[in-house]
């Protein structure tokens, strides 16, 4: 143990997570027996390349939107997500279920919308919103979906408790995969809806198993997946799309709704945001749809913002049986193989560009690679730079609590695998940076 210990790299605090986490994971069999915390036998590696030219000024922004970026889109596609099908469900109807213009202490405006995706399969997205009542213009949103419905996200008795299936949880409240009254509020830090509406943002949240059940069981017969289906077809193809590409297809439907019917708010100033597999989520749908003006990854982790290539921490053969259908079937064939990806996240989080991305982590997150998720935001960062922006300003991963801030932002938290006040105060001043000049 000491051995190992003197082998790590980097903040002594951070130095000490690691062991904890570790020493915790070894006495409990929490995480995988061959999962890697030590810094000195990361594999040596080399990134695929992210640019294939030497282009610069307006030939290399023609190559880049035109040639270079579809073709990431492309191969993140084919060997991570999956494809999208094309079939177009919408337009779709619009149900506004409740309105109060004196929420949250007449701060703000709440408003609880279904859009109904298939009203023969009861498939629709309950939206909440909650509009900030001082703002003078339109305002910059902050959107994402939730893991256990809208009510857990803020105390308000007003919000509905969502009536579909859940993965247990009984210790917040899920009881016989159900929320109950005891989920209201049991997430509230993670959303800081009052503090938002205070700065002046509006939020828009939704369950992601509205879109698609995150269940461990998962057979794609639920969900939006049969609505896109063939009629010889009963799951998706190898290269189609799992959960996180459902849900993200979901973020894209929220936001057409936000900008066709929402005109309290700004719809170039919506920020997707994410945590943990629904960070992966938010990066997935930011790098689709360049609608969304700015994307938050908060420890997305393997398969969000971390580099595959690194295999610390979560590793692609450690999410295949339990949480393989968050991706395309394609993405098994990488287990143990993570050095033979065509892609690596860099390119994922280059496709966000040029528009704001932040990638936050936390010390003692060990298992989502807080220096995988930096590096790969570093690697991002030469696209920001010929598209005329700052990227990540600083080429030195940060100590812990000192957030850089360009175009790229990331700060390394400390504490564990959550969103907290401190995640919060950093995205609303990166929101301001660019958002409010």
């Amino acid at each position: 143990m000491i051995c190992w210990i003197k082998s790590l790299e980097g903040n002594p605090s951070i130095r000490l997570s690691v062991v904890l986490l570790s020493l915790f994971s070894f006495l409990n069999g929490a995480e995988p027996a061959d999962t890697n915390y030590v810094e000195a036998e990361v594999p040596e590696y080399r990134l695929p390349k992210l640019l294939k030219s030497d282009l610069r000024g307006p030939e290399f922004v023609k190559n880049w939107y035109e040639k270079r970026r579809p073709e990431l889109q492309a191969l993140l596609e084919s060997h991570i997500y999956g494809k999208t099908p094309s079939r177009d469900l919408g337009p779709f109807q619009t149900r506004i279920v409740d309105t109060d213009p004196q929420a949250l202490s007449g701060s703000a405006t709440r408003k609880q919308i279904s859009i109904i995706i298939d009203d023969a399969q009861q498939l629709s997205i309950d939206l909440l919103v909650y509009l900030p009542n001082q703002a003078d213009e339109p305002a910059p949103c902050f959107m994402g979906l939730n893991f256990y419905g809208n009510q857990t996200v803020h105390a308000d008795s007003k919000i509905q408790i969502n009536p579909r299936w859940m993965a247990g949880k009984s210790q917040i409240g899920i009881k016989n995969n159900r929320a109950t009254e005891a989920t209201r509020g049991v997430y509230h830090e993670r959303w800081q809806i009052e503090r938002l509406i205070k700065k002046g943002y509006a939020v828009a949240t939704a369950y992601c198993g509205d879109i698609d059940p995150d269940n461990y069981q998962h057979d794609f017969t639920d969900g939006i997946h049969p609505l896109f289906y063939r009629d010889d077809q009963s799951k998706p193809d190898p290269g189609e799309w799992g959960a996180i590409g459902a849900w993200a297809w979901g973020l894209s439907r929220i936001l057409d709704y936000l900008i066709e019917s929402e005109s309290a708010i700004n719809a170039k100033q919506v920020a997707v945001i994410g945590h943990s597999r629904l960070g992966k989520t938010a990066l997935w749908a930011g790098a689709q749809d360049q609608r969304f003006g700015l994307v938050i990854s908060n420890n997305s982790g393997c398969g969000g913002a971390a580099l595959y290539r690194r295999e610390f921490g979560e590793r692609i053969h450690h999410m295949i049986k339990p949480v393989g259908y968050w991706f395309c079937r394609n993405h098994a064939e990488f287990a143990h193989r993570e050095q033979d990806l065509p892609v690596d996240q860099h390119m994922l989080l280059a496709l966000v560009a040029p528009r704001p991305l932040y990638v936050a982590s936390a010390t003692q997150d060990q298992w989502a690679d807080p220096k995988g998720e930096f590096l790969a935001a570093l690697a991002a960062s030469p696209v920001y730079e010929l598209l005329g922006k700052t990227g990540l300003p600083s080429p030195k991963m940060s100590a812990p609590n000192a957030p850089v801030q360009g175009t790229i932002g990331y700060h390394l938290r400390n504490g564990a695998h959550a969103v907290t006040a401190y995640d919060w105060e950093q995205y609303l001043s990166f929101a301001d940076r660019h958002f409010k000049r």
